[in-house]
């Protein structure tokens, strides 16, 4: 029997991301997503839930299949809600919404481009901590800078090049902190520094998703946060991705991180009905 699904699919940095708008049981998210994000389905790289918001001030509520925070996903729904705003070209909006992985509210401004094209500034969330440690791993010792929030963790790793030993070694890495550390979602980001350049691995376990992303949105932010961190400055930068660059700014302000804030676009690439296995 086929469960019929109404969806929204965006592209946001080619981070291609689905968005259900059916109401279905949380329980039932993880299957709904393998599906949808399978090559003979609708075909994306993530999968989120739109419900209901419970604080007065934000819009909506946006749920992740794995329960993990996504800053490309506030992006598209924060588009989405603009669209139903019928907003003309280049006028702006604010938008709060509430998001897995995050206790804080994210606030999103979006501004119309064109037609079912956005532009986005979503404020992310501050690291709890970062530290830099050289672990021992598959023989080599690696220089790795751990950024942790409330419900997921980011490893930096800075590199001379994104070669296929080194991507293995990633995904052999992501798969074993998976396994140990409980988070919902565990990243790799391959970084070169020289030329500001970003390799992205998202593992999220509660849905056996292993991705190298064409562009993620948090690990843009990590990545800030620790050019921020290590320089003791504020940062701002546009970290290059597969699918395109993401604009960074962290502000510092002589002790700690202050905030963080991306930007990118966003468009609206189709909306309609999947139809899935029940």
């Amino acid at each position: 029997m086929k469960q019929e699904i109404d969806f929204i699919k965006f592209n946001p940095t080619q981070n291609m991301t689905v968005l259900v708008k059916t109401d279905h049981p949380a329980e039932t998210y993880p299957h709904i997503a393998a599906q949808i994000m399978s090559y003979d389905n609708v075909y994306a790289e993530q999968v989120g839930f739109i419900g209901g918001a419970v604080k007065q001030e934000a819009a909506a509520h946006l749920q992740m299949a794995g329960g993990e925070f996504c800053g490309n996903a506030c992006m598209a729904l924060a588009a989405y809600i603009a669209s139903e705003k019928e907003l003309e070209s280049y006028e702006f909006t604010e938008i709060m919404l509430e998001v897995s992985g995050t206790d804080q509210l994210i606030r999103c401004q979006v501004k119309k481009q064109q037609k079912n094209e956005y532009f986005c500034q979503v404020t992310m969330p501050v690291p709890q901590q970062i530290e830099q440690r050289t672990i021992k791993y598959e023989g080599i010792d690696m220089d790795i800078v751990i950024v942790r929030y409330r419900e997921f963790i980011h490893i930096v790793i800075e590199v001379e090049a994104f070669d296929e030993a080194m991507r293995k070694r990633a995904q052999a890495l992501a798969r074993l902190l998976g396994l140990t550390l409980g988070d919902k979602l565990i990243g790799i980001l391959l970084y070169k520094s020289q030329s500001n350049e970003l390799a992205p691995l998202i593992f999220v376990p509660q849905v056996d998703s292993l991705i190298w992303e064409r562009g993620c949105g948090s690990g843009t932010a990590s990545v800030g946060a620790y050019l921020a961190w290590s320089r003791q400055r504020e940062i701002v930068q546009h970290i290059k991705q597969p699918g395109g660059a993401i604009k960074v700014m962290a502000q510092w302000n002589g002790v700690e991180l202050e905030r963080i804030t991306i930007e990118g676009s966003v468009g609206i690439v189709a909306q309609g009905k999947a139809f899935i296995d029940a």
